[in-house]
């Protein structure tokens, strides 16, 4: 049994290997030696958790103190178990180092609550296995490789003629131990039951990762005990542990910071309206693009590449010299379903996607049912299949009057129907956004209306008819960014015809980011580098790149105030425009590691200590972490993220995410 568990710390090994050479160009700028061997020191303790986890049948099997287990039919039961469970692994394993890819982190859980709707997966699957055949021929030979140097406990023996007491049929004896008397049953059940009582404390100990009562079972976030930023944490894990410890876990626990009054002082996410606001009943249409992050705009991006870089972008390039942009702004998660309630909530990312979460059950407002009270129509527009990432239900959630997917677009006669849908996800870019244009032109006014694009996602194709146009460039997703940058601008091309035009408020960002190849987007925050862009066709936001901060959670509070909306709301963010530039802060949340962007300076905290401070502007790539350097920055940094989350997670627990729930 012992031999067969080495085997598979070795095969958790080469897993871990073939995730880091998938992901090299992520991982490779944060390797040096130490942080090679304090990847091995910790995985070694990660995997010896899930190892324990995953066999922990299998060892019951092999040391369950029964004369029976020695009998070749126990033993073939037993080394099935052993191969499925850990077959199974290596698969979760090799898996998910392709998804990291676009999560930055290993997978948890609620994976199966956020694809749970989806009925495309199993076509996606096959698409990745063809694109990483070598991880599918991998995954077969470290499952064959168990099978093969399995070693069963004893040879198999048939009994002798000899025996006084044959064994009947199907139960060939495989220990070498003959039942010759009352000592031999004494010996062998006492050394078994000695076995199996010291193996069993030894597993628990494994598996909390440690022995004294002060050790509390090992979660993710330790991870970062042994990693020198968030993005190597994955690299240390283990997805097999990944999923099992967050299994019917607390997803939001509250830190006791500090009291309430204290905590008010620092921060709160309550919002209350000036004396000297003037309304404006404009319009709002945020437009939020899947995967659309900043390194593939050439706009943000003049400094890149020596000057040289031109991205992906000329559309939105040019929109942006009429806007106001902000040079530092990031999303707040890393998954789509992280994205609609940071960009129309003002609720971050924190732990878990707050879709899949109790909190989800909460009473949320957002941008739509704020407007809702000045008399506003809503509108939630999504290409895909209804109800596809519970974005229909979210939506009705946060107050939108109505929701436009794949059946309406298809019940509309103007446009293609299914002929227009991209075989994976949903209606392309292009005629869902013509759709878009044309039907807000039947709304009442004043309207709010949001729609979430498709088409520059996995699996990274484009209409035929496009692909002589934009042909493949540089890493795959860039001919979809070309793609769906040129729906934009026939969106604004079409929209600009319509009446609501001019008394409309625009707004663009990502949902996420997304693949990358610049060293700069694949630190631990270039991971959330999106773009944040405010055009007002009236001209009554003056455009320019700001040199500040800004985040997604920003959008709803800033709209608000641009439209001097007069009542107190409940939201993370804070208006971009009414805030001094050096007040402004970004906060995301990457496997255990809150981040928090405030100044010039990064700092990195896991709930109980600050695990980096880097100072971003300068310092691109991370490399000089300033943390317990008498950084005088850092205490004031670390005092109010503390507050950020404390006065999260509070809110969450206590249902007080609306002003309904601040007046329990």
């Amino acid at each position: 049994m012992l031999v067969n568990l080495i085997v598979v710390y070795l095969v958790y090994g080469v897993c871990r290997l073939a995730y880091l050479l998938e992901n090299w160009s992520t991982f490779s700028n944060s390797m040096n030696f130490h942080s090679v061997i304090e990847t091995i020191r910790g995985g070694l303790l990660f995997d010896t958790s899930a190892i324990l986890y995953t066999n922990a049948l299998y060892i019951l099997l092999m040391l369950f103190p029964l004369h029976y287990k020695e009998t070749r039919l126990w033993q073939k039961i037993a080394k099935w178990v052993f191969i499925v469970c850990n077959g199974l692994c290596v698969v979760i394993n090799l898996s998910d180092a392709v998804y990291f890819k676009y999560t930055g982190r290993r997978t948890t859980v609620t994976v199966f609550s956020e694809f749970a709707a989806e009925h495309n997966l199993g076509g996606i699957f096959l698409n990745e296995m063809g694109r990483h055949w070598y991880l599918l021929l991998l995954g077969v030979g470290l499952i064959y490789a168990m099978w093969r140097f399995y070693l069963p406990p004893y040879r198999t023996v048939r009994p002798s003629h000899a025996d006084s007491r044959p064994e009947r049929s199907g139960h060939d004896v495989t220990n070498p131990l003959r039942l010759r008397g009352v000592k031999a049953w004494l010996l062998y059940y006492a050394v078994q039951i000695v076995c199996l009582a010291l193996f069993v404390p030894l597993c628990v100990i494994g598996m909390r990762g440690g022995a004294t009562t002060a050790v509390r079972p090992i979660t993710i976030s330790n991870a970062n005990q042994y990693a020198d930023n968030p993005t190597m944490a994955a690299l240390v894990l283990n997805t097999p542990f990944s999923l099992i410890r967050t299994i019917d876990k607390p997803i939001f626990v509250v830190p006791a910071y500090y009291t309430p009054e204290e905590l008010d002082a620092i921060y709160t996410p309550l919002h209350l309206p000036g004396d000297s606001l003037v309304e404006k009943r404009k319009n709002v249409v945020v437009i939020i693009i899947e995967s659309f992050g900043r390194e593939y705009i050439g706009g943000y991006n003049k400094w890149l590449d020596g000057g040289t870089y031109k991205g992906y972008t000329p559309f939105v390039d040019s929109l942006m010299q009429h806007s106001a942009t902000w040079l530092y702004s990031y999303c707040n998660g890393r998954k789509s379903i992280d994205g609609m309630p940071s960009i129309l909530s003002s609720i971050p990312m924190f732990v878990e996607p707050f879709f899949l979460t109790p909190a989800s059950m909460n009473s949320v407002s957002g941008i739509a049912g704020e407007l809702k009270h000045k008399g506003y129509y809503s509108a939630f527009f999504h290409g895909a299949e209804n109800g596809s990432m519970g974005f229909q239900a979210f939506a009705r959630a946060t107050g939108f009057d109505s929701y436009f997917g794949r059946t309406e677009y298809n019940a509309d006669k103007r446009f293609g129907g299914d002929k227009d849908f991209d075989g994976t996800w949903a209606i392309w870019d292009e005629p869902f956004m013509q759709f878009y244009a044309l039907k807000m032109s039947e709304f009442k006014e004043p309207f709010v209306s949001a729609v979430f694009t498709a088409s520059s996602h996995h699996p990274y194709t484009i209409p035929e008819e496009y692909k002589d146009i934009y042909p493949e460039e540089g890493i795959i997703i860039h001919k979809c960014i070309r793609y769906t940058d040129n729906a934009l601008r026939r969106f604004f091309e079409t929209a600009r015809r319509q009446s609501w035009y001019k008394n409309t408020l625009f707004v663009l960002t990502s949902d996420h980011t997304n693949l990358s190849d610049h060293d700069y987007y694949q630190t631990s925050l270039g991971g959330f580098c999106s773009p944040v862009i405010f055009f007002d066709p009236a001209g009554d936001i003056t455009p320019g790149m700001r040199d500040a901060i800004a985040q997604q959670i920003d959008i709803m509070p800033t709209v608000l105030g641009h439209l001097g909306y007069d009542r107190p709301y409940v939201a993370f963010g804070c208006d971009l425009f009414s805030t001094p530039a050096e007040e402004t802060w970004a906060v995301n949340y990457q496997n255990g590691i809150y981040q928090y962007v405030k100044g010039d300076y990064l700092l990195q905290f896991d709930g109980n200590a600050v695990k980096g401070l880097y100072r971003f502007r300068t310092d691109l790539l991370l490399k000089n972490n300033l943390a317990g350097q008498a950084v005088p920055e850092q205490e004031q940094m670390e005092r109010e993220l503390k507050a950020v989350i404390q006065s999260y997670m509070t809110r969450m627990t206590e249902d007080k995410l609306t002003m309904d729930g601040v007046s329990k």
